[in-house]
């Protein structure tokens, strides 16, 4: 800000000195003023700080479409309201209301373009349209105030809940899933792949486990060969037996 104020001065003293005379006043009948004045504007700081006090354009928010004239949530469905004063409908309008009652009207109105039953708050598209809502309002809040690091939390939270929520929803119910991106004006982003740095940490752990599963699967495979090995001797040996059983009986009967 100091440097902008300083590029700003310097523009200014610049400008003075290049067009000369600022005050100039017809000499008849007036006195006239020193040419030293001209090199040394007045007021130099009350400009630059009439420039950073000027009101930015308010940019436009999610809850300007909203009449003004339309009454708050929990007034609505009261019998006789139709009824009341003027003054009375205005103080309970969305004049004079605050920014949460702005977003209730909001909501409930996204939930009758989108969900099939209103009332149900517990379904996906419920759940997405209240947090396309509170997003957006964290959004505006962060136009505003830059360095507001837990809003900007929040809001991170909040969009990675609704992306998982949209996950889940085009998995169950892909028509309403379109819908709901078409209403609210969502672009679905697809979650990369995962992908992780190779640090030298994590490339020697990689090849000590392949060494490891190495030598595993060459003592699994002597462990093999000798039981293969012990399973022939003992079948040459139940060969021999019967064998030797068959002489001595021969020679018996001899």
């Amino acid at each position: 800000m100091l440097r902008a104020a300083c590029r700003a001065l310097s523009s200014i003293r610049t400008q003075a000195v290049t067009q000369g005379p600022i005050l100039s006043l017809p000499e008849r009948g007036r006195t006239r003023f020193p040419s030293e004045w001209a090199l040394k504007p007045r007021g130099l700081l009350l400009q630059v700080a009439r420039g950073f006090a000027r009101q930015k354009p308010a940019k436009p928010s999610q809850v300007d479409d909203l009449p003004s004239s339309t009454l708050l949530k929990d007034y609505q469905n009261i019998p006789g309201i139709d009824k009341v004063d003027d003054v009375v409908k205005r103080l309970l309008s969305l004049e004079m209301a605050n920014q949460k009652e702005k977003l209730k009207i909001k909501q409930e109105q996204l939930m009758n373009k989108i969900a099939a039953n209103p009332e149900d708050t517990s379904s996906l598209e419920a759940r997405i349209v209240a947090l396309t809502v509170k997003i957006r309002n964290y959004e505006e809040h962060m136009k505003k105030h830059r360095k507001d690091k837990t809003h900007k939390r929040y809001l991170l939270m909040s969009i990675d809940q609704r992306q998982k929520m949209l996950k889940n929803l085009r998995m169950t119910n892909y028509d309403v899933f379109e819908k709901t991106c078409k209403e609210l004006g969502i672009e679905y982003i697809f979650p990369p792949l995962y992908y992780r740095r190779a640090h030298r940490r994590w490339v020697t752990k990689k090849a000590l486990c392949i060494r490891v599963y190495q030598e595993a699967q060459k003592l699994k495979q002597q462990k093999k060969a000798l039981k293969a090995a012990a399973a022939s001797k003992q079948g040459q040996r139940g060969s021999a037996e019967p064998s030797e059983v068959r002489q001595e009986t021969s020679k018996e009967n001899q």
